[in-house]
């Protein structure tokens, strides 16, 4: 057991991706290292927003405050969302550690070294996100795909809407008729 120095309050944070993962093990380590409170979840750790008890986590935390989690991925998958709760939990005047990867320790001396290497690698796979998306809509683009919102209207509902248009008739009747909005009977436009 991890023994806290001075005023320290051990706070857990425990997380799995679906109702059908067991959480045990996490809050098994997390109260073994003497946790005064565990926040716990059930949700997909793809980014921050998603989770109420993490957000909720942050919010209670005070000086002095040590975060503890068992492995990186628990807190976040995605190290820019790490280097932002990071941020967080630095603001809050606390630190974190994790149990399983006793490295990842930003009450250490070595804590600026960590943000330094976490910062660089949060941006170097950011670029390598943004890389990989751009390359994989150009080759969709060649392979005809086309991107964007679906036309609400095919090509021979706008060719009705053209004829019931050039008769006259009001743009409202015919957007109640094809169930859409006036604005897109405008946009089919009269041939």
């Amino acid at each position: 057991m991890i023994q806290p120095q001075g005023d320290c309050r051990f706070i857990g944070y425990a997380r799995v991706s679906t109702e059908g993962q067991d959480l045990a093990y996490q809050l098994g380590r997390l109260q073994a290292a003497g946790c005064v409170k565990i926040f716990h979840e059930k949700r997909s750790g793809k980014n921050t927003s998603g989770r109420p008890q993490l957000r909720k986590m942050l919010k209670a935390l005070k000086p002095g405050d040590v975060v503890l989690a068992t492995v990186t991925d628990r807190i976040a998958r995605d190290p820019l969302d790490m280097l932002h709760i990071l941020e967080a939990v630095k603001a809050a005047g606390a630190g974190l550690r994790l149990l399983d990867e006793p490295f990842i320790d930003t009450t250490s001396e070595m804590a600026d070294l960590f943000l330094f290497i976490l910062g660089w690698f949060a941006r170097w796979h950011r670029l390598r996100i943004l890389e990989n998306t751009a390359h994989g809509r150009e080759m969709a683009r060649q392979r005809g795909v086309k991107f964007g919102r679906p036309r609400k209207l095919g090509p021979q509902e706008r060719e009705k809407i053209a004829e019931r248009r050039a008769k006259g008739e009001p743009c409202a009747c015919i957007a109640r008729a094809f169930g859409v909005s006036e604005s897109t009977i405008l946009r089919c436009g009269v041939s």
